[in-house]
């Protein structure tokens, strides 16, 4: 089991790079940023790009992957974002994680003037968005027309520095999402019960990642894949669930979600006064000593 960490871009880059130097000092297998324009809570306070923090933060690190948690359709183009990272995986020299989803209905679904999507559309812009990104991530050249999404003689060369192309953690829940997971995905994103998580009682949170995986399987048996192939992330913070608690409360909980088969466990940074506050001591004692103490 691996262990990474969501640091939010809320941070002016003099003491934004501070963190994701430390998080790399820590252990961290990865170090994600959220993809949004602005976010929940966050929305009226500083709120930076993905792509260039996480550019910036290739250049401040050695070793520690970087990624998206997610990125969406929602304000994205496959053509453009293919070109950024491809930047960024080249900046990191091959240290970048795609996380991506269909997106939803917060600030992102409608700050470039668009009526927000119905759940059909969001789910079939994510089909048609996924395999276009795919394909120009992976080629030189890529012409595609679409009913959403387009490329014309696109160019992306010389390519990625990880072959065939950057991994895609592909967040989804529902059948639609899942097989797309199974056709595309290195890796699978959940945070709990898309309907709800904070409503989920503590000692049912596990039972639902559990019907999760094995609709997962059951994707990926369609598809003709092992699901032992992808990595099974889980983005830790939107359940009542709390594993940031103390050492042992972490403990206890990675140890229940390694059982049921969970590969990576992404946990927030902590941010003072706001719904990702933790004690900072205790986060940096669960980096360095929390998989360990699983034994």
């Amino acid at each position: 089991m691996r262990l990474s960490t969501v640091i939010l871009p809320i941070h002016r880059w003099g003491e934004g790079q501070k963190i994701w130097r430390r998080a790399e000092d820590l252990g961290f297998h990865a170090a994600y940023t959220y993809d949004h324009l602005s976010w929940r809570s966050f929305r009226d306070e500083p709120w930076y790009g993905a792509v260039p923090t996480l550019t910036a933060a290739a250049a401040a690190t050695e070793r520690i992957r970087l990624g998206t948690l997610v990125t969406s359709p929602n304000f994205r183009h496959p053509v453009t974002l293919a070109k950024d990272l491809l930047s960024v995986d080249d900046v990191s020299d091959g240290r970048l994680t795609v996380g991506i989803g269909a997106g939803g209905v917060g600030f992102d679904a409608t700050a470039m003037g668009q009526e927000p999507w119905s759940p059909k559309e969001r789910a079939d812009r994510f089909a048609e968005f996924l395999a276009l990104l795919d394909e120009l991530l992976t080629n030189d050249s890529t012409t595609r027309e679409g009913t959403f999404y387009s490329a014309v003689e696109a160019r992306n060369i010389p390519g990625c520095v990880q072959r065939p192309r950057v991994p895609f953690y592909v967040a989804a829940t529902g059948p639609r999402g899942l097989r797309l997971a199974a056709e595309y995905g290195q890796g699978w994103v959940t945070y709990g019960d898309p309907r709800g998580p904070a409503d989920v009682p503590v000692n049912q949170a596990p039972a639902v990642i559990a019907a999760q995986l094995e609709k997962l399987a059951a994707a990926c048996e369609a598809r003709g894949r092992d699901v032992a192939e992808l990595e099974k992330v889980l983005l830790q913070g939107s359940t009542a669930e709390r594993p940031l608690d103390s050492l042992d409360a972490f403990v206890d909980w990675a140890g229940t979600y390694r059982d049921l088969g969970i590969t990576e466990l992404v946990i927030h940074w902590p941010v003072p006064d706001s719904i990702f506050a933790s004690d900072l001591a205790v986060f940096e004692r669960i980096a360095t000593e929390g998989l360990a103490q699983l034994g």
